[in-house]
């Protein structure tokens, strides 16, 4: 994997970020967060939850235990339980028709006491733009 891949930023709207926080009951329990498509990390240790507008903050993080992507229907069906998400139907207007999804599955998440801003990001990372489909980052920026 390399130090390269160590960590990920995923990037969340305020109100599944709020969603999940609400599903953490255990926080050391597998969860999953559901991307449209198939795109996220394949290779990583750590994810970091990025919250987009108005927060525009990292606000929590957790391990990274894989990624699984493919037909939307057997995904939910083996792993739908694991998410923020409250019914299928719910699950099927989350991916606009899309016919593949990708289940970032995670342990150990915790929320941060103290969020790090985009501006932070920015400096630390040399990016002017969040990407939209989320950042590899190396070991030593997670820190």
């Amino acid at each position: 994997m390399g130090n390269r891949h160590y960590g990920f930023i995923l990037i969340s709207d305020e109100k599944w970020w709020r969603r999940l926080c609400e599903r953490v009951e255990d926080p050391h329990k597998v969860y999953a967060f559901v991307r449209r498509g198939q795109v996220g990390p394949v290779h990583a240790k750590k994810l970091l939850f990025y919250v987009k507008r108005p927060v525009m903050q990292i606000q929590g993080t957790s391990d990274f235990v894989e990624r699984i992507a493919g037909n939307y229907q057997k995904l939910w069906e083996r792993y739908g339980h694991e998410t923020c998400l409250k019914s299928y139907k719910e699950y099927i207007d989350f991916l606009r028709g899309n016919s593949k999804a990708t289940f970032i599955r995670f342990t150990n998440f915790h929320k941060l006491e103290i969020p790090v801003s985009l501006e932070l990001l920015k400096r630390i990372l040399g990016f002017s733009v969040m990407p939209r489909g989320g950042k590899y980052i190396y070991k030593e920026d997670v820190s």
